[in-house]
């Protein structure tokens, strides 16, 4: 017998003598498993909604699109005519400054009279842009602690995406009334 012949042969024989123990009956192989996407949600449901509410999530708006809103928002004509009907107060856009926001967001505008100031409401869960529509005003941020961390004048040209956890104040630093529009998403 040649070593190839030998080699096959013994292997063909420890295959067919396989068992579990010395002395009990062989052990059935399981079946080798079949590969399909039924029993993966995500490939099944790639594309579609998700049929289950606790699962289903709603896009919220970018910073940019949240910027590019505050940018149209502010250039409505309607805010330099505005009379704010409680000074020093956030209230809701007009209509027309309203226009260039998705559903999803919120337009609110600020009037400013010289040396005013205001707080920017904190809204932990949702993103905030402010920008300048007409004026000049700094953005002062206060630590916890009352400690006053950062001064930033806005501009114009400008639009500044706010981070949550800090509290914001914004002072009109000019001679003539400030407009400041803020659109959360």
């Amino acid at each position: 017998m040649t070593y190839d012949t030998a080699a096959s042969a013994t292997t063909a024989e420890h295959s067919a003598n396989r068992t579990g123990h010395e002395g009990s009956p062989p052990v059935p192989r399981p079946a080798a498993p079949t590969v399909s996407p039924e029993g993966i949600g995500d490939i099944v449901l790639a594309g579609h909604p998700a049929p289950y509410p606790h699962l289903q999530t709603r896009s919220a708006p970018t910073i940019g699109r949240l910027a590019a809103a505050a940018r149209a928002a502010a250039s409505a004509p309607t805010l330099l005519r505005l009379r704010p009907r409680r000074g020093g107060r956030w209230q809701p856009a007009p209509r027309p400054a309203r226009r260039a926001a998705a559903r999803r967001m919120r337009v609110s505008v600020l009037v400013l009279e010289p040396n005013g100031f205001a707080a920017v409401p904190d809204e932990p869960h949702r993103a905030s842009v402010l920008h300048l529509a007409s004026g000049r005003v700094h953005m002062v941020t206060v630590a916890p602690d009352r400690e006053m961390q950062a001064v930033q004048e806005l501009t114009g040209d400008r639009a500044r995406a706010l981070g949550s956890g800090d509290d914001h104040q914004l002072i009109n630093t000019g001679d003539r009334r400030a407009v400041v529009v803020r659109v959360t998403g």
